[in-house]
């Protein structure tokens, strides 16, 4: 499983195609629930290791693992939709519907959020950058064999330790590791985007 590091991401993003959503009733402390998972999939919560599956609640301080060629969807607040892909480890510091929160992340995921809902602030963790979004559609993860975001809708900033970028529609950005400086701003083609979107089992 992926090491996760500590820095920052602030994000949003897609979902799993012609998935039809049912909301299972969340109880108290509950901000969500797996909407379907494939191979190895396990939650880790309070040092307590367990499998994942398809309407298993989601609480703050929560970790989601997946394994090699593993895939979750995953719903927070019956309104943000996050897809992650194989090996990536996504973790639930704080969220709150309609407010935002901190979520630390290392691998490749999808985060989408309507454009009809109110923007939120929230803040990805990850050891490459940090990222600020509200309310959009986007990748981050591995593309082309090197760290990437990607911007399918809305507008995100992407920080380094010396460097703010803000990318909009179409457009990604590369970082060749920890503590790199972001490579230019550049428009993705469709082999790029279809490509970075099947790694978390999504169509672009």
């Amino acid at each position: 499983m992926p090491s996760l590091v500590r820095r920052h991401f602030l994000i949003g993003s897609a979902a799993f195609a012609a998935t039809c959503v049912t909301s299972p009733v969340l109880a108290a402390g509950e901000i969500g629930w797996a909407v379907e998972t494939q191979g190895d999939v396990v939650l880790e919560r309070a040092a307590t290791r367990m499998p994942l599956g398809p309407d298993d609640a989601l609480r703050e301080r929560d970790l989601v693992q997946t394994g090699v060629q593993s895939y979750a969807e995953l719903f927070l607040n019956e309104a943000t939709q996050i897809n992650l892909g194989p090996e990536t480890a996504f973790g639930i510091d704080s969220f709150v519907a309609a407010i935002g929160g901190e979520i630390t992340i290392g691998g490749a995921m999808v985060f989408d959020r309507p454009d009809d809902l109110p923007p939120i602030d929230l803040t990805l963790h990850s050891a490459f950058a940090r990222i600020g979004v509200r309310g959009t559609r986007f990748f981050l993860g591995p593309s082309q064999g090197v760290f990437s975001v990607f911007v399918a809708r809305g507008a995100v900033q992407v920080r380094t330790t010396d460097v703010l970028l803000s990318l909009s529609s179409g457009e990604g950005v590369e970082i060749a590791g920890p503590g790199a400086a972001p490579g230019d701003i550049v428009n993705w083609g469709e082999a790029r985007i279809a490509a970075a979107f099947a790694s978390v089992g999504l169509p672009s």
